[in-house]
């Protein structure tokens, strides 16, 4: 075995393997760019080694500067992690020509497969159905618009070189299809230094599922079941579960066979993925191979008991598979949720900053199921694992020079719906503060009762979100538990402020037991009986509920029980009452007297300024491209400029017909969230 392994990456897949590398007695090299100094993986790490400022094409996937490091400290091989140079045949082979294994596929199996359009016509040669495209290089735009035609509108533009989301736009017509063939080719160069690009055609309404395959150099290949990506944002997986809701055994069958086949007839050696898309039929279309391990790993592993990046390195170092097909068995339910640092009220665009407060859930193994990394037997109701993956810290900073994903939350259960309400706790109890976060989206989604029946698609939030994320409006039953706690929380902070007054006689009788809790919209009535066990809320109605919870004034997370049934909520202080955050919804929460309520009731409603006549830059980031000049008259939806952020393009658009007053901005110019870009007469 190894001695020593560099890893190619940085953030949460570096810690990923890392851990997996100790776990063997393998010792590993982190590489850091400026801006990752402090990172988590340079922590963990046994070395580290500087390579350059912090933009990845200076950095990252300079292989000259990856290869400095690998003679600088001796490593025997080199893992890529995903992104990056993961995919790239001259890193494979700078390796190859330096005596240093390559944690992956082989050269030859990179070049057929990890390249989209090569991929694409191996699959056709081996009569693997795949969705209609072109897959010759496209020289311009214009060509791109005429490719798009004869395809057919809607069609998918993507980098060949691509993952991750990056490089890849949708289009609906000829102006659509100039701007993202252009803005996709920035992408991919940026992300890949790679700009070919493919079109294929769009397909509508479909879910995307993919086989996780591994190989090894002698010949042996498994799959190990599918895994569910259809819920994505801007085509970058959110939502990930194992096995899939919607497949059947011999579709599940079908699938993976020719996954393994189609990996056999490029040699292929390592983990990798076969990406489907399925229609409603369950007839299913190969999309692309990646040659490297996935972000979602994590849930293939949790029903299987297979560690995937173990076995990458085993097969690496010349090692057969251990497993066969028949030792494969999937086992529960496991689902992922992807934590981004952006803002879901702003249309998912990239938020950075610093994380003032990172608390995730704690994690929890399956137990005894796991033995040697083998599952041991069908799980017994009621036992869940949750685990998650990393590569943050509290008062570490999020970049705007990298992707945005802060962490991988993922939980097991035996069944699917355990498996939900486990992520629904796990997320109740994950604390982040300093910057924007897309957990209350998160939760929404696994209680979208789309989600729960398991008939989403890819596209989901554009259907279920169609005017954009704006938060949850609980039922009243939730808001009732909510109010309750709320106001049972309010009178112990209310005891405690009476304490540090000094008044310590009788202070208990000082605190009134009746409260007007408001929240989203609603008032309730409430009258409280505590004891030493806890407070019976009694609500205007005559109904009741049993509060309990070793809550204290300042604690921002509050564990409850309700009438016997476990609550999380986030609290943060806030004049005369709360900010409660639970099950993807964010209030404010306040506690009065009746006579405070009446009063408050008669208060005017402070409206936000006015930015109609104001283009505001969405999210930190660099201007790109400013697309008008001062006087221009511009229509609604026309590009008023690009800007730049974690790696991603966003056009700006007019959201009316306008006339420019003034430019605040020019390319180059690195922006502030919420910072005016350009005025309107």
């Amino acid at each position: 075995m190894f001695d020593k392994i560099l890893i190619a990456n940085r953030g949460e897949i570096a810690c990923r393997v890392i851990k997996t590398a100790r776990k063997m007695g393998v010792k590993t090299v982190a590489i850091y760019s400026d801006a990752d100094k402090e990172a988590l993986h340079v922590q963990m790490a046994d070395e580290a080694v500087h390579i350059g400022p912090p933009p990845a094409n200076q950095s990252y996937i300079v292989i000259d500067k990856v290869m400095d490091a690998i003679r600088q400290t001796g490593a025997q091989a080199v893992h890529p992690g995903y992104g990056f140079l993961s995919e790239n045949s001259k890193f494979a082979e700078a390796l190859a020509a330096e005596g240093v294994a390559f944690v992956g596929p082989p050269v030859g199996a990179i070049e057929k497969m990890g390249d989209k359009i090569t991929s694409k016509k191996i699959a056709q040669d081996a009569n693997v159905s795949t969705v209609p495209g072109y897959m010759g290089l496209i020289e311009d735009a214009e060509e791109a618009v005429k490719i798009s035609n004869q395809i057919g509108y809607p069609v998918m533009i993507k980098a060949s070189a691509g993952g991750g989301g990056k490089g890849m736009r949708i289009a609906w017509n000829d102006d659509e299809a100039r701007e993202g063939f252009q803005s996709s080719k920035n992408e991919a160069a940026n992300s890949f230094g790679d700009d070919r690009i493919f079109i294929e055609k769009f397909i509508t309404q479909p879910r995307h599922i993919e086989i996780q395959v591994l190989c090894d150099s002698h010949g042996n290949g498994v799959y190990l079941g599918e895994r569910e990506c259809s819920i994505q944002r801007r085509q970058q997986k959110v939502v990930e579960e194992a096995p899939s809701p919607f497949l059947d055994e011999a579709t599940r069958k079908a699938m993976g066979e020719q996954a393994v086949a189609l990996a056999h007839a490029v040699d292929y050696a390592s983990a990798g993925t076969v990406e489907f898309i399925v229609d409603g039929d369950k007839n299913f279309y190969f999309l692309e191979m990646n040659t490297r391990l996935q972000v979602e790993h994590p849930v293939t592993e949790l029903i299987t008991g297979v560690d995937l990046v173990e076995q990458m390195i085993r097969v690496a170092n010349g090692e057969a598979l251990s497993i066969s097909q028949d030792d494969v068995k999937l086992n529960g339910w496991a689902i992922e949720n992807r934590l981004y640092a952006e803002d879901p009220y702003r249309g998912f665009l990239p938020s950075i900053g610093r994380l003032t407060r990172y608390r995730p859930p704690e994690e929890l193994a399956a137990g005894p199921l796991l033995v040697n990394d083998k599952w041991q037997g069908d799980a017994p109701e009621g036992v869940v694992a949750v685990r998650n993956d990393t590569g943050v810290y509290e008062g570490g900073e999020i970049s705007m020079y990298y992707d945005p994903m802060i962490a991988k939350l993922c939980t097991w259960a035996p069944t699917r719906d355990a498996a939900i309400e486990a992520m629904r706790n796990a997320l109740d109890g994950f604390e982040v503060e300093g910057i924007g976060h897309n957990l209350p989206f998160l939760s929404a989604v696994m209680d979208h009762p789309v989600f729960m029946a398991g008939e989403m698609t890819t596209a989901f939030i554009e259907e279920q979100y169609p005017e954009g994320f704006e938060g949850v409006d609980l039922p009243e039953a939730s808001l009732r538990q909510i109010a309750a706690s709320a106001a049972a929380m309010h009178r112990v902070a209310e005891i405690r402020r009476t304490r540090v007054s000094g008044r310590m006689d009788n202070h208990e009788r000082r605190v009134g037991t009746d409260w007007v809790v408001t929240l989203q919209g609603q008032s309730f009535a409430t009258s409280i009986q505590a004891d030493h066990e806890g407070s019976t809320v009694r609500f205007e109605d005559g109904t009741e509920v049993r509060v309990s919870s070793d809550w204290t004034p300042g604690d921002q997370l509050a564990t409850l029980d309700i009438d016997g049934a476990p609550l999380v909520l986030k609290v943060g202080k806030i004049s005369g009452g709360f900010r409660i955050r639970s099950r993807g919804a964010d209030m404010k929460v306040h506690v009065r007297t009746p006579r405070q309520a009446e009063l408050a009731s008669l208060m005017p409603e402070k409206l936000p300024p006015d930015t109609s006549k104001m283009l505001l830059c969405p999210m930190p980031g660099l201007v790109v491209a400013i697309n008008v000049q001062v006087g221009d008259e511009v229509q609604e939806g026309q590009a008023l400029c690009t800007i730049e952020a974690m790696k991603m393009e966003n056009i700006l658009r007019a959201e009316k017909k306008s006339v420019v007053a003034k430019i605040n901005a020019e390319a180059g110019d690195s922006l502030a969230v919420d910072e005016v870009i350009i005025e309107f007469e």
